[in-house]
């Protein structure tokens, strides 16, 4: 599909709109993100999200609107899987409930950067190399296997490389120095605070994290306009889902099950696509069905344990 430089720049100047607006308006005081203001955010995301569909839909029909809708699933169920991680990084850094915002808010504005370079990227290596499609479809079913039999006591913080490079380029602050990133000392030193040395670690690992979820997508479609714009809104509404479900990691225990057979499905269709494509209706009933279940599994048991 070939789209107009006009789409590309429309898109993108809406998406610094709505970030505009989000940092200068809704945002604009730190505070503690409750579960009303997160739930009406996580709403509005999905909603808005869901009417760009029908904007694909009216433009380059019903194909490409199933492409986008199941890229944007996969990209949304992942995303839950770096809310774990958010989780053991704030708890490890002591990051206050009314500053977390703040560092989810700079690490996804990164994250939307770094996201449209691995897919430019991804999308050209698969178009010069086809070989490389089995390399992402070898990586997402290792990830799923991995992922799968993954413990929460395995996230550690403190062991990412960049943490500790940060550490050694500049000292820090024992405290969060009222929610600022950078601060200086009374001798005019410059020093990071943890906020900052926090926010590094959630951009560093987002990085890590698109190398699973950026295959998984391209498993669906090679379309950049499709893979870019899934993405996005999908990233866009990361924040107001981590406030919004952050409380309700422990009761969906059972869920990375689920999201280990989401990558490892996504793996065996790019594997098989040079022989069979499995249609895209089914790819997303597949993609829902597998969380719909692993989460009600996980509901019912957690019930059941009280």
């Amino acid at each position: 599909m070939s789209v107009s430089l006009s789409f590309w720049i429309g898109f993108n100047l809406f998406v610094f709109f709505m970030i505009l607006l989000d940092m200068k308006v809704f945002h604009r005081h730190s505070h503690e993100v409750g579960l009303k203001e997160a739930l009406g955010w996580s709403a509005f995301w999905i909603i808005l999200a869901l009417l760009f569909a029908l904007g694909v839909y009216r433009y380059f029909g019903l194909s490409k609107t199933l492409e986008y809708l199941t890229g944007y699933v996969i990209e949304k169920s992942l995303s839950v899987d770096n809310i774990f991680v958010f989780l053991a990084i704030f708890s490890y850094f002591h990051v206050a409930p009314k500053y977390q915002h703040k560092i989810l808010f700079w690490g996804i504005l990164g994250a939307l950067f770094f996201r449209a370079f691995f897919i430019l990227v991804g999308i050209k290596l698969i178009q010069m190399f086809h070989w490389t499609l089995y390399v992402f479809g070898a990586i997402l079913i290792y990830t799923g296997i991995k992922l799968a039999f993954q413990k929460e006591e395995e996230i550690h913080p403190e062991k990412n490389p960049v943490l500790r490079l940060v550490q050694k380029l500049m000292p820090v602050t024992h405290d969060h120095q009222g929610g600022q990133f950078f601060v200086r000392s009374p001798n005019n030193r410059l020093m990071a605070t943890p906020l900052f040395v926090a926010l590094i670690v959630v951009e560093t690992t987002d990085i890590l994290f698109a190398f699973d979820s950026i295959p998984a997508v391209l498993a669906v479609s090679l379309d950049p306009f499709i893979v870019y714009t899934s993405n996005v809104f999908a990233i866009l509404g990361l924040r107001a889902l981590y406030f919004a479900v952050a409380g309700l990691m422990k009761k969906v225990r059972f869920l990375h099950f689920g999201l280990a057979f989401i990558l490892a499905f996504a793996g065996m269709k790019i594997l098989i696509s040079d022989y069979y494509k499995i249609p895209l209706p089914i790819s997303l009933s597949v993609i829902l069905g597998v969380l719909i279940l692993t989460i009600l599994i996980s509901f019912l048991a957690d019930k059941k344990r009280i």
